[in-house]
């Protein structure tokens, strides 16, 4: 569902005689960008949502502020940024390394698609185009240091003019745009080298079947057929435990060592995050008579074979808004 863009600015002068109700209705309507911005900067939904609530608490507390010299939803992306930088300060002074991120989460197209409506040019439109939200993007982005990944989201995904992106670090125009040039180098260090050839939300027929018969596999738990849809140089990983595989014959070593192949009674159901298609697999369960949430596997596709594979556990299923159960087969 879309919303309206045409969101109306605050009056300046009356911003800091609200009441708490009416300060709600003007910053309600960015909350959903706003949590996608935090949840780039930082790579866990969770993360996400607390650092906006405190964005909004900091609004709140510092409404008098807002004197108007740029939009309020300006305004509300300055609080978000250093409230994310406050996060990362205080749980994650370090960036990820080797690859791997495991405090990564995925983020569902259904409160993607909440996000506000408008050309592709906007700046609405940009923040979720389908390169800046997939999961490599955001394992890349986990990768640099705070300040320059703040950067490198201000200008490069929102479009900020330096000079405001160096207002809000308290930094110079010269600083920023050097952090910008470092923080470009080491996003395309760790970015896919095919991302333009990556398959995403909306797969064309070949990859329908081949997600098609990669869920019937699954299913089978036929790993002979699985390792046929699997590129030579295929990565897997499941957040948060730590590790990432990669190779073909890794992948199914590792994948045969779990005990993926004595698994019986699974079934998938399609789904999307991140702009990328998933299949999220469940159980059959004896005793509950019922198919339980296991698993959600992301998959990343480029010419016709897997590349990536991020296997995440049942309890993101809840805020994707998949089924907590699966009757069997024939049921009511």
């Amino acid at each position: 569902m879309s919303v309206d863009t045409r969101l109306e600015e605050p009056d300046v002068d009356g911003l800091g005689e609200v009441d708490e109700t009416a300060f709600a209705r003007l910053t309600e309507p960015h909350r959903r960008e706003l949590h996608v911005h935090c949840y780039r900067m930082l790579g866990s939904f969770e993360d996400a949502e607390d650092t906006v609530q405190e964005t909004f608490l900091r609004a709140w507390r510092r409404r008098e502020t807002f004197e108007g010299r740029s939009t309020f939803r300006a305004w509300l992306y300055r609080i978000a940024t250093n409230a994310s930088l406050d996060l990362l300060d205080k749980r994650r002074p370090e960036p990820a390394t080797g690859g791997e991120v495991r405090w990564l989460q995925p983020y569902p197209d259904r409160l993607l698609d909440e996000l506000p409506a408008g050309d592709a040019d906007e700046p609405e439109a940009v923040a979720v185009a389908r390169e800046t939200i997939e999961l490599a993007y955001l394992v890349a982005l986990q990768h640099l240091a705070p300040r320059p990944r703040a950067v490198l989201v201000l200008r490069d995904v929102l479009g900020w003019p330096a000079k405001e992106v160096a207002d809000l670090l308290g930094d110079s125009v010269n600083s920023v745009n050097s952090a910008l040039q470092r923080a470009r180098a080491g996003l395309r260090e760790h970015l896919p080298a095919e991302r333009q050839d990556w398959t995403g939300s909306e797969p064309d027929a070949a990859t329908r079947e081949l997600l098609r018969r990669f869920t019937v596999a699954t299913e089978a738990t036929d790993v002979d057929a699985l390792a046929t849809m699997l590129r030579d140089d295929v990565r897997s990983s499941m957040p948060p435990t730590p590790g990432v595989r990669v190779g073909r014959d890794a992948v199914v070593a590792d994948w045969v060592s779990d005990g993926f192949a004595e698994i019986t009674g699974l079934r998938g159901v399609p789904t999307s995050v991140n702009r990328q298609p998933a299949i999220a697999f469940y159980l059959w369960q004896e005793d509950e008579r019922a198919h339980l949430p296991l698993t959600l596997d992301v998959l990343r596709i480029s010419r016709g074979e897997i590349t990536e594979v991020v296997i995440f556990d049942a309890d993101q299923f809840p805020r994707l808004g998949l089924p907590a159960r699966l009757p069997a087969d024939g049921a009511e």
